[in-house]
């Protein structure tokens, strides 16, 4: 398995695009114009040797010195609950890159939105403050999608003729003001007005978010390139950078072992991580079966579920096979050992 994930040549590329392809055939992970582009930055570790393009950081559970590799992740959440990676970026070091080669975290997001829209993928995207610059919002509004990000509430904005931080004009507005909104059980209190943000070149609706109607300081804050969406429209869309990203990388560490790979350099790391998504996206097109596969006996609804339901249908037949071995070829017990052991 290392050997293949260093030494041999395969494209990463083809496999990933032919996932993607797949994917196209069930309707419950097709691409819809409902569906959202979720991206995020995340940490995929493993234990090995500190190589030149990756930092390490002491993991205080295990007790062990971990690289870690920085990824961006695109993934697509499909209306129907259903979601998978779209495509992986690899962040590089400056100091790990030769002169002129070096790709900072911007470039590689706008990368990603490029990758997603030349595929012909249809949808809004979402992603959290620290993709929230400028230049990937004006970026996006070029392309005449829609967005939704997450503020930092330090970002500066223009108010009522001057430029302030968010908090500060969070500060300013009187409890009339706030309108409610439930999202999920929890009720919040909001305020959706348009406002500028210096250096974007396009008007922007700036959600406000507070946990108490009375409460002075600002709990979070959403901005949106559309200018005449309703607030809950604008929650539901950003609340799918948790159900794309966040939920992905849980079952990917847990259940398939995203951060387990002990390889010693970057190329490796990347292919297994495309083959993380290649599993997942095999388990999640099985979720929610109307006619379960052979081995989904069940109604399956997570990750997990599919995992152990796939171990479990692998183990049956593993015994099966030696029943079959034993009682109809008649071999014996080493020739079915010596068989085991080159699998």
């Amino acid at each position: 398995m290392n050997r293949w994930l260093t030494e041999v040549a395969w494209d990463v590329k083809a496999l990933n695009d032919r996932r993607l392809e797949w994917l196209q055939g069930d309707p419950k992970t097709r691409y819809s114009l409902r569906g959202v582009i979720a991206i995020d930055n995340t940490l995929v570790d493993h234990a090995g040797k500190l190589i030149a393009d990756v930092g390490w950081f002491w993991d205080h559970a295990n007790e062990r010195y971990v690289i870690a590799h920085d990824y961006l992740i695109s993934n697509y959440v499909c209306p129907s609950g259903a979601h998978y990676p779209i495509e992986w970026c690899r962040f590089k070091k400056r100091e790990a890159c030769q002169k002129g080669e070096f790709t900072d975290h911007t470039e590689l997001c706008i990368d990603l939105i490029n990758d997603a829209i030349a595929r012909g993928i249809p949808g809004d995207f979402t992603f959290d403050s620290y993709f929230t610059s400028a230049k990937v919002l004006n970026h996006i509004e070029s392309t005449k999608r829609a967005y939704v990000g997450d503020l930092k509430l330090n970002r500066k904005l223009v108010y009522e003729g001057r430029e302030q931080a968010l908090q500060q004009v969070a500060r300013q507005i009187p409890w009339r003001a706030k309108k409610p909104v439930r999202v999920g059980n929890r009720r919040y209190w909001y305020l959706s007005k348009q406002m500028r943000i210096p250096d974007v070149n396009h008007p922007v609706r700036i959600v406000l978010f507070w946990k108490e109607r009375d409460d002075a300081e600002a709990s979070k804050a959403l901005v949106s390139n559309r200018l005449l969406w309703e607030v809950i429209r604008i929650v539901l869309v950003y609340r799918h950078r948790w159900t794309g990203t966040e939920t992905f990388h849980r079952d990917g560490k847990q259940e398939l072992g995203l951060g387990d790979c002990q390889v010693r350099n970057g190329e490796g790391q990347t292919r297994h991580v495309y083959l993380v998504s290649a599993a997942y996206s095999l388990l999640m097109r099985s979720l929610h079966q109307n006619r379960p596969q052979d081995w989904a006996r069940s109604m399956l609804t997570t990750i997990g579920e599919a995992c152990r339901a796939v171990k479990g249908e692998l183990l049956g037949q593993l015994v099966d096979w030696i029943v079959d071995k034993l009682a109809d070829d008649h071999w014996s017990v080493p020739q079915i050992k010596a068989v085991l052991a080159q699998t």
